[in-house]
């Protein structure tokens, strides 16, 4: 009876501390979640508002339903890195069968979800039959099924049926639909999980797959059902995904399989399998979209966010491994589950007390010192790992500096998705004003209607927005500039030859455009052909190696035509000495590399749109836009065609 009070006092000294640290530590996402809500409403006074709470949601709600079908792989002991390839392909046939193929949409709709499902049981063959390490088999479908989405698009958007598109909208005019499947996928995956014959068998696997094996489990079969679950489940996002973008992208979705494993990982289960749970997947992915949204919120700058996630990333998993150590574990069999159950509810109260306390003074302390400010206006671009873009960047931020202008800018990496998502932070955040320049122009339309709703004017660069209203477009014609392109590529091989053209980014408007101009063009010199046009994705080191590829079959060509410099000063890296002599070379967008180049003579022309007038313009349109003042409904920036000749008086 000694022995029992000795043991029982640092309980009864601990108390409510040791059960605040077995909370802390038996729910470390939840506990990292709750903390990130009250340092991003302390940090930022649009975080905590009902709409921008809402936009978190939605945000997760493609990555979460992606990892809830990732998250029956983990557990048992596999990887699935296809799955954002397989959401892209099955929006896509769903698409394409509803349009093109003129298939009744609940039929295309069922067979969106068999391609997931067909996806997912090829990785599980060759899992289980194939004998393939899941992540080699995984690797392989990434590629194919993000090739055959291509393929079925032709490297385009298609429009998403009404009917389904109706996904990506609100109930009630304030709930998200996507918010709604996502909270039904996850109670599904929490049933199979926890209910279930293969969720048992899933756990069973994950620990131990030899011994799963003799104790009479049919472990291959239970693989294929596993993967299968997997692309069910990916199926789903890509047409929740499709539906907010009111289009199938082809390009949708990449790098979505990373951000599904974080955020299965984050939520506390391991990749050797064996662990894992439905609601821990919810938290890490909603610890993602509050990363992101709190930081898109706070100005931080688009590079600086991607190096934050990572670290965030990585102390999860040395949490989780610090908690392991520390011995952090469910009760023991046979101890008084009551008391201890009443313990944990009564520690979680008082933590949802403390936190709502704080959030609620934080509140207040923003509400308190709200005053005159600076005007906000939110830059969205589609990416900056491209010069051009990084000189609209240079440019807006130069005009904002001038006007006195609070200017956000985010990177989308080329990602329809993505941008979305910015471009929600930006309406739920107190902006005067959002300048937009879209990776996709059908795309970027569900978003700005979003912000018209708002009352935020939004003005469009460079690319304009489809099916959205734009107070204005400030732009370069971008069909314009490839007519001026062929133009000039066909009189300097006086009006014969052979070409080949390097294309940017499938599925960009971009790209579509600019080799349209340069189509139309050519149709005025017959004597030029061409004999070969792959996408080299708008970069140099892919220009460069597709360029070579290409001199392979075709080594006595005449000239090139890239849809932007940086391809072009990849073509001219493997041209070598042929550039600018036996081949004549033209780029577009006129960026200070691709400038040099020109001088040099290496580079024939570059079709410059002046990128710095670009992002001026748009600041100083939605400067006077948020002011209610007259603004014009279309800004045209002039392109020009730039060689040797006038390189020296031309300014960007």
């Amino acid at each position: 009876m000694a022995t029992d009070t000795l043991k029982s006092k640092p309980g009864a000294q601990g108390g409510a501390v040791g059960g605040l640290r077995r909370l802390l530590l038996d729910n470390g996402a939840l506990t990292a979640l709750i903390v990130l809500v009250i340092a991003m409403s302390a940090l930022s006074g649009d975080f905590l508002t009902a709409d921008n709470l809402l936009n978190v949601g939605v945000q997760a709600a493609v990555t979460a339903i992606l990892a809830f079908g990732v998250t029956f792989v983990i557990v048992s002991a596999g990887i699935d890195l296809s799955v954002g390839s397989v959401a892209a392909l099955s929006a896509t046939v769903l698409a394409w069968s509803a349009t093109e193929a003129g298939i009744p949409v609940a039929l295309a709709v069922v067979l969106a979800v068999a391609t997931g499902i067909a996806c997912g049981l090829v990785n599980g063959f060759l899992v289980s039959y194939g004998k393939l390490p899941p992540f080699i088999a995984t690797l392989a479908m990434l590629s194919v099924a993000r090739g055959l989405s291509l393929v079925i698009s032709q490297g385009s958007p298609i429009a998403f049926p009404d009917s389904v598109s109706h996904l990506g909208d609100t109930l009630g005019g304030w709930l998200p639909v996507p918010v709604l499947v996502m909270i039904v996928m996850g109670l599904l995956t929490a049933f199979v999980l926890g209910r279930t014959y293969i969720g048992r068998s899933m756990y069973a696997i994950g620990g131990n797959e030899e011994a799963a094996r003799l104790s009479g489990l049919r472990v291959k079969k239970q693989k294929l059902a596993i993967y299968a679950f997997s692309g069910l489940f990916a199926a789903a996002a890509g047409i929740v995904l499709a539906s907010r973008l009111a289009s199938a992208q082809p390009q949708a979705a990449q790098g979505y399989e990373l951000d599904a494993i974080a955020a299965v990982v984050i939520g506390g289960a391991s990749l050797a399998g064996g662990t894992g749970k439905a609601s821990g997947t919810l938290i890490g992915a909603l610890i993602l979209a509050v990363l992101r949204n709190g930081l898109n919120l706070l100005s931080v700058s688009a590079f600086w966010q991607q190096v934050v996630i990572g670290v965030v990333i990585a102390l999860a998993v040395l949490f989780d491994t610090v908690r392991r150590k520390a011995g952090a574990t469910a009760p023991a069999a046979g101890a008084s589950g009551g008391g201890n159950k009443g313990k944990q509810a009564l520690t979680y109260v008082i933590a949802a007390v403390v936190a709502v306390a704080v959030v609620g003074a934080t509140s207040l302390l923003h509400n308190g010192s709200s005053g005159a400010a600076k005007p906000k206006i939110g830059l969205s671009l589609s990416t900056l790992n491209n010069p051009f873009f990084v000189q609209i960047r240079d440019g807006a931020e130069e005009e904002a500096k001038k006007l006195g202008v609070d200017l956000t800018v985010t990177d989308a990496q080329n990602d329809a998705s993505q941008q979305a998502n910015q471009l929600q932070n930006f309406t739920s955040g107190s902006l005067s004003a959002v300048v937009v320049n879209p990776v996709d122009s059908d795309a970027a339309g569900p978003s700005v209607r979003g912000a018209n709703k708002a009352g935020i004017p939004v003005i469009a660069v460079d690319r304009g927005v489809n099916k959205a209203d734009t107070s204005a477009l400030v732009a370069s014609d971008n069909v314009e500039g490839g007519a001026l392109g062929a133009k000039a590529l066909a009189e300097k091989l006086g009006g014969k030859g052979t070409i080949v053209i390097l294309q940017g980014q499938a599925g960009t408007s971009a790209s579509r455009e600019r080799g349209a101009g340069f189509a139309e063009g050519l149709k005025d010199y017959p004597g030029i052909k061409v004999v070969a046009k792959q996408p080299a994705d708008f970069d140099r080191t892919k220009g460069l190696d597709v360029m070579t590829n290409l001199l392979q079959a075709h080594p006595d060509i005449d000239g090139v035509f890239a849809e932007n410099d940086e391809m072009a000063l990849g073509a001219i890296k493997a041209l070598g000495s042929k550039a600018g002599r036996s081949v004549q070379v033209v780029g577009f967008d006129g960026t200070p590399d691709g400038l040099k180049a020109v001088q040099a003579g290496t580079l024939y022309a570059s079709v410059a749109q002046q990128p710095s007038e670009l992002g001026r313009i748009a600041v100083r349109n939605a400067l006077r836009a948020a002011e209610d003042e007259k603004v014009e409904k279309m800004v045209k920036v002039p392109v020009k065609v730039v060689t040797k000749e006038n390189v020296a008086g031309f300014e960007g």
